[in-house]
C-alpha cells in the first residue's frame, strides 16, 4: 500500500520517484517514451467505447451518463439501515452498497453465542427474509441496484434478495443485485471465509449459473481486488490477482458446459482508488484493456458488452488516517478525482471519519457531495478520457500492463489462483508487501501527511457513530418471535431439500430461494453447508 517513494538530495530536490508497482517515473516524458514502450494508438488506446476500451466503455463517457454513486451503507437493525438508505437516496445517491454485520457475514444468527457483542456493530444485522423485507421497504428495486457486500454466504443473500423482491411485488427479471461473492479474496486478504476452497468456489459457480438463467439483470460476482489492496498488495498485484480470481470462477462455470461469453458479462469488479494519482489512473486504463484482450484470447469472447470491465472503483480506506482526520476530506476528493479520471462506471468513497467509526450522516453526505461537485461543477463530464495522449500517462499505462501480465504469470506457474490460495503463496506475497509498506512508513521513505510529516497542529474531535446495545436486543427478540410464528415444519423440509441438493452437487440456488421464503434463518442455511462441506483451514504462510 501507499504512494510513491522519493529519493531526494541535500537541497530537497527529487532525485528519483519509484511507484509502488516498481515503475520508475522519469522527470520528463516525450514522444520517444511512447516509441520505447511500443505504443500504438489503435491497439493500445482506440476511441472510447471501442476495443480494447482503454478510454472507457461508453463512447461519450460521462457526457452520456453520470457515474453511479453507491456509498457503503448499513448498521444496526434493518430499520436503521432502511432509514439511512432513504436519506442517501433523497440526497442524490443512485445506487445502494449494503454493509452487513460480522455475524451475518460469518453465517451466524444474532442469538448465536458467537455473535455476542457484534450484532449490528459494523453493518446491518440480517437473520431472515423478514429483515430484508424491512431493510428494502419502499426502495424502488426496479430503479436502484443494490450491491450486497458479503462473500461466504453470498449465495444465501442473493437468494434472499430475490425472495424479498418477489414479496414486494417485483419480477425477478427486473431487479439488479450485485453480491460481492468473492471468496478467494477473503482467503487472501480479509478472513471472512467459512467453507473450504473448492466447495466455496462451487457455490459461486452456482450463483453465476443460476443468474444466467433466472436473474438476467443481476451481477452474480464482484471480484474484489479492493480488499487485497487494503491488505497490502501493490496496484499491479491488485489487478493481476483479481483477474486470476475471475478466471478461476470462469473456469468453474465453463467446466459445467457453458461458454464464457454466455455469462462473463455479468462479472463486475470492486477495485481500489487509494494511492498515487497517476499510478491509479494507469492501473484502471491498463486493466480495462487487459480484461478485454484476455477474455478474447483465452475464452474466445467476442460480444462487445461481454468484454467490458465493469464495476465500482472506490473506497480508499487505507489512505484515511486517524491523525488529522479533516485531511481525509481532501484525500477523499483526490481519490474521487482519480476514479473519475480513470473512467469509473460506479464509485463509492470512504468518509473522513471511517478511521474511527461507521460514517455519521454528516460524513456520508460530505462524501456524496464530493462526487456531485466533481460531476456538476469541476468539468469531469466535459470530455472523454481527458488524460489520453499524455506522453506520461500512455507510457505508464503500457508499463502497468506489462507488470500486470508478469505478476499473472507467477500465479499461473503455480497452477492458477485456487492452488495459489490453497498453498498460501498469494497470502505470503501480500503480507510481504504490507510489511515493506509499514517499514517504509516508519522510516519516512513513504510520506503520510499528519502521520510522519507535518504532524503538528490540526487534530480535531470526531463525532462517533455510537453502538447501541438495544439494537442487538431488538434483533434477537424479532428472531425469537419469527421462530415461534413461522411454519417450522416447512422450514425443516426446505432445509432438508437444501442439504440433499448440496450433497448431490446440484445447483443450490433454487433451494435457497425456497428456504428463504420459508423464513429459515441465515444461521440455519449456513449450517447446512457447514455440515456438508466442513470449514476452511488456513495454510501456514510464515
Amino acid at each position: 500500500m501507499g504512494v510513491a517513494t522519493y529519493i531526494k538530495d541535500e537541497k530537497d530536490a527529487i532525485k528519483e520517484v519509484r511507484l509502488q508497482s516498481g515503475i520508475k517515473v522519469n522527470p520528463l516524458y516525450t514522444p520517444e517514451d511512447l516509441v520505447r514502450v511500443g505504443f500504438d494508438y489503435r491497439k493500445d488506446l482506440g476511441d472510447a467505447g471501442e476495443f480494447p476500451f482503454t478510454r472507457g466503455i461508453h463512447p461519450l463517457g460521462y457526457r452520456s451518463r453520470n457515474w453511479t454513486t453507491r456509498q457503503y451503507t448499513g448498521f444496526g437493525t434493518p430499520e436503521q439501515t432502511n432509514e439511512r438508505f432513504k436519506l442517501m437516496i433523497s440526497h442524490g445517491q443512485t445506487g445502494l452498497n449494503v454493509a452487513f454485520d460480522l455475524p451475518t457475514q460469518m453465517g451466524y444468527d444474532s442469538d448465536d453465542p458467537m455473535a455476542e457483542g457484534e450484532v449490528g456493530r459494523v453493518g446491518m444485522a440480517v437473520d431472515s427474509l423478514q429483515d430484508f423485507e424491512i431493510a428494502f421497504k419502499d426502495i424502488k428495486l426496479n430503479k436502484i441496484g443494490a450491491g450486497l457486500t458479503i462473500n461466504a454466504i453470498a449465495s444465501v443473500m442473493l437468494a434472499m434478495y430475490q425472495a424479498m423482491a418477489e414479496k414486494h411485488g417485483y419480477k425477478k427479471d427486473e431487479i439488479s443485485a450485485t453480491p460481492q461473492n468473492d471468496i478467494l479474496k477473503e482467503m487472501i486478504g480479509r478472513g471472512a471465509w467459512i467453507y473450504p476452497v473448492e466447495p466455496a468456489v462451487r457455490l459461486i459457480g452456482d450463483t453465476i449459473e443460476y443468474s444466467m438463467k433466472e436473474l438476467p439483470r443481476c451481477n452474480p460476482v464482484s471480484v474484489c481486488g479492493y480488499h487485497i489492496r487494503e491488505s497490502g498488495c501493490t496496484p499491479v498485484q491488485e489487478i493481476s490477482y483479481a483477474f486470476e480470481i475471475a478466471f478461476a470462477y470462469i473456469d468453474n462455470v465453463v467446466a459445467r458446459g457453458y461458454k464464457a461469453q454466455d455469462f462473463v458479462g455479468g462479472f463486475t469488479f470492486n477495485l481500489n482508488i487509494y494511492g498515487n494519482l497517476w499510478e491509479t489512473v494507469a492501473k484502471f486504463r491498463a486493466a480495462r484493456k487487459l480484461w478485454a484482450k484476455l477474455l478474447r484470447e483465452r475464452y474466445g469472447v467476442e460480444d462487445r458488452k461481454a468484454l467490458f470491465l465493469r464495476g465500482i472503483f472506490g473506497g480508499g480506506g487505507s489512505g484515511m488516517t486517524k491523525q488529522q482526520p479533516e485531511n481525509n476530506i481532501v484525500r477523499g476528493a483526490y481519490y474521487a478525482l482519480a476514479a473519475a479520471l480513470s473512467g469509473a462506471q460506479t464509485t463509492a468513497l470512504c468518509s473522513f471519519d471511517e478511521a474511527y467509526t461507521i460514517p455519521t450522516e454528516r460524513a456520508a453526505l460530505l462524501s456524496l457531495r464530493t462526487f456531485q461537485i466533481l460531476m456538476d461543477e469541476i468539468g469531469l463530464r466535459d470530455t472523454v478520457d481527458p488524460l489520453a495522449g499524455s506522453y506520461f500517462i500512455e507510457t505508464l499505462t503500457k508499463e502497468m500492463e506489462q507488470k500486470i501480465l508478469e505478476e499473472m504469470e507467477k500465479v499461473e506457474k503455480i497452477g492458477g489462483m485456487v492452488e495459489a490460495v490453497a498453498s498460501g503463496y498469494v497470502q505470503r506475497e501480500v503480507a510481504k508487501q504490507a510489511y515493506e509498506y509499514e517499514k517504509n512508513l516508519q522510516e519516512g521513505k513513504v510520506i503520510k501527511v499528519g502521520v510522519n510529516k507535518y504532524t503538528e497542529g490540526v487534530d480535531m474531535e470526531v463525532d462517533l457513530h455510537e453502538y447501541n446495545e438495544a439494537w442487538a436486543m431488538q434483533q434477537i427478540m424479532r428472531l425469537k418471535e419469527l421462530k415461534k410464528s413461522r411454519d417450522n415444519r416447512a422450514v425443516k423440509e426446505a432445509l432438508k431439500a437444501l442439504e440433499k441438493a448440496a450433497r448431490e452437487k446440484r445447483n443450490v440456488m433454487p433451494y435457497l430461494v425456497g428456504t428463504c421464503k420459508a423464513y429459515a434463518t441465515v444461521g440455519e442455511m449456513a449450517n447446512v453447508f457447514r455440515d456438508v462441506f466442513g470449514e476452511h483451514r488456513e495454510p501456514s504462510i510464515f
